[in-house]
C-alpha cells in the first residue's frame, strides 16, 4: 500500500518494530484475520521469485527456499519479518483445525490453538527473516502436529 502520509510518518519515527492490532469486540475475528493475511511486502517478494502464496504449508516450504536478499536492508528486514510471521499465522489459522487469531491486550497478534497454546508467529517471522531459523515450514509442522 502506498499512502503518502504514512511514508512521512515512517521517516520521522524510524522503521517498524512490530505489529499491533486493536479490536473492539470478539466478534471481529474474521476482519482481524483478513487484515493480518495481507502481508503485502512478503507477497511482493514471493511474486518476484515466482512463488505463489496460496495459504498452504507448501508455500511456506517455498518461502524457506528464498534467497535472503532483504537482510542488507534493515527496514525491509523488519517489515518482512512482520509479514512472514503474519503469513505463517494465516496458514496456521486457515489449515489447522480450531486455530484462530488472538490479540493480546497490548495489540500483539498471536495464534491460539485448540489446546490453549499461543504461538507468537510474528517473533518466528522476525527470526526467519533475520537468520532463516526456524524455517517457517518447521514451525508450521510443529504446530500442525500438536
Amino acid at each position: 500500500m502506498n499512502i503518502s502520509f504514512l511514508d512521512n510518518w515512517r521517516k520521522k519515527r524510524g522503521p517498524a518494530r512490530g505489529v499491533a492490532v486493536f479490536s473492539d469486540s470478539e466478534s471481529d475475528r474474521e476482519g482481524v484475520a483478513e487484515l493480518l493475511s495481507e502481508c503485502e511486502l512478503l507477497r511482493m517478494q514471493a511474486h518476484r521469485a515466482g512463488i505463489q502464496l496460496d495459504d498452504s504449508a507448501t508455500s511456506l516450504e517455498a518461502l524457506d527456499q528464498l534467497l535472503p536478499r532483504w537482510r542488507d536492508d534493515e527496514e525491509s528486514l523488519l517489515w518482512l519479518g512482520n509479514d512472514a510471521g503474519l503469513y505463517l499465522g494465516t496458514v496456521i489459522v486457515r489449515t489447522v483445525p480450531g486455530a484462530f487469531w488472538e490479540v493480546w491486550p497490548n495489540g500483539q497478534p498471536v495464534v491460539r490453538l485448540v489446546s490453549g497454546r499461543e504461538i507468537d508467529v510474528v517473533a518466528s517471522g522476525h527470526e526467519w527473516a533475520s537468520s532463516g531459523v526456524p524455517e517457517l515450514s518447521h514451525v508450521y509442522a510443529e504446530v500442525a502436529e500438536a
